[in-house]
């Protein structure tokens, strides 16, 4: 899991201005997200608009990203929803792609009991030899993945870590004291990394590492170097930019970002739409005081 690294970008998914997948401009963004501090991708994750594409969009996007990206870092690959069918479906297609991991999100809409968790996530890994990483996000699924049923499903050989997207740092130190030393906890949030860190998680799955990918990449650094003065000062930079990201629903302040950086990257999918003017100002106000890592094109292609 550790080949992994510590820095995943959660990547968004371009759209052309007919509203399809832009699969030549994911290449490119892929490329640009690994020279600017990124170990790895999760492509088809939220940040992806991954419930509005389909099935076959989603292994073709998974195939583009993984011929674009070759050797030079790793694919983790959203394959998980709120049905257990369809996952291990795009799990086991994943895996002939090519890709280096699955993320399996806690099922949405349908509010699954604790069991039923246990019972969803354990099917998807049997169907599967790739390292399945757990995403704990109840911000988005109404039901939590409890501490408890994490530790038990760690005991899954190919269950390999978890996103934690809770804030709940007492629920997140419970899983890193009771899972062993190789699980890995990623933190799910920009504004968590450093805290996660510092109670003994692995490293992040970031939507501001589109942006700021090399700063955290430094900040996590100076963190596992002893340097927590220094780590702490990048935090508190970088802390109104990620706030701005977050103003609305992700993804729709980083595709504005993107598109006003010109880094084209579409319109967010419908039922998301582009922030509102005042949202709009904030972002392109926060942007404006930061250094912005992403190698832009003259002309994006």
């Amino acid at each position: 899991m550790e080949k992994l690294g510590r820095l995943l970008t959660a990547m968004v998914t371009p759209f052309d201005a007919e509203g399809k997948v832009d699969y030549q401009r994911a290449k490119n963004l892929a490329r640009a997200l690994l020279d600017a501090g990124s170990d790895g991708l999760v492509v088809c994750g939220t940040t992806g608009e991954s419930p509005t594409l389909s099935f076959e969009e989603k292994l073709q996007l998974l195939a583009e990203v993984k011929s674009a990206v070759a050797n030079r870092g790793t694919i983790v690959a959203g394959t998980g929803n709120y049905n257990t069918k369809e996952s291990r479906e795009l799990t086991k297609e994943a895996e002939k792609i090519g890709v280096d991991a699955c993320l399996l999100v806690v099922p949405y809409y349908n509010r699954p009991p604790q069991q039923g968790l246990i019972e969803h996530f354990s099917a998807i890994a049997q169907a599967t030899t790739l390292p399945c990483i757990l995403y704990n996000v109840p911000s988005r699924t109404v039901a939590n993945l409890a501490a408890d049923t994490v530790i038990k499903l760690s005991k899954i050989d190919n269950i390999a870590g978890v996103k934690e997207a809770s804030g709940n740092f007492r629920q997140i130190a419970e899983i890193i004291q009771g899972t062993k030393d190789d699980f890995i906890v990623y933190s799910g949030n920009d504004s968590d990394t450093l805290l996660l860190l510092a109670l003994g998680g692995y490293g992040v799955v970031s939507v501001a590492s589109h942006l700021v990918g090399v700063q955290i990449k430094d900040m996590m650094d100076k963190f596992l170097e002893g340097k927590t003065r220094e780590a702490a000062s990048i935090h508190r930079y970088l802390s109104p930019l990620i706030s701005s990201l977050f103003i609305v629903a992700n993804p729709i302040p980083l595709k504005f970002a993107l598109n006003y950086l010109g880094f084209p990257v579409g319109k967010p999918r419908l039922p998301l739409v582009e922030p509102d003017e005042e949202s709009a100002e904030i972002i392109r106000a926060t942007l404006k005081d930061h250094k912005i890592d992403l190698p832009i094109p003259p002309k994006a292609v």
